[in-house]
């Protein structure tokens, strides 16, 4: 049982996982919409949410805070310049998940996660 328990194994070892959720973070800052499994985006909402709230400073920290958990220049300029500015006066809820098909290869239900 998974009572209180933190967080989604995904399938994954640790260090995947964690790539996995730099990746995804990665190509959410990108586009601002993307389309991955639900427990997936579930995991992910919390890690991009984080990054948003912790960049909205926009100090030089914030950079260095960013761009440790992206390790991408160019996501990390548009986070702390562009993206968190927008949220400055929001206090968390930065994304949606809409919950979209069953996937037809392994009936995975499917959901779009964006930036609102």
């Amino acid at each position: 049982m998974r009572h209180k328990h933190g967080y989604r194994k995904l399938g994954r070892t640790s260090s995947h996982r964690s790539a996995l959720l730099k990746n995804m973070a990665i190509a959410i800052i990108k586009s601002e919409k993307i389309e991955t499994t639900l427990p997936k985006a579930k995991e992910l909402r919390g890690y991009v949410e984080k990054l948003i709230t912790k960049a909205s400073t926009g100090d030089f920290n914030a950079h260095r805070v960013v761009f440790a958990a992206l390790q991408d220049k160019e996501c990390t300029k548009k986070l702390v310049d562009e993206i968190a500015p927008k949220y400055a006066d929001r206090n968390g809820g930065y994304t949606r998940i809409i919950k979209t098909r069953i996937r037809r290869g392994d009936a995975a239900p499917m959901a779009f996660i964006e930036l609102v």
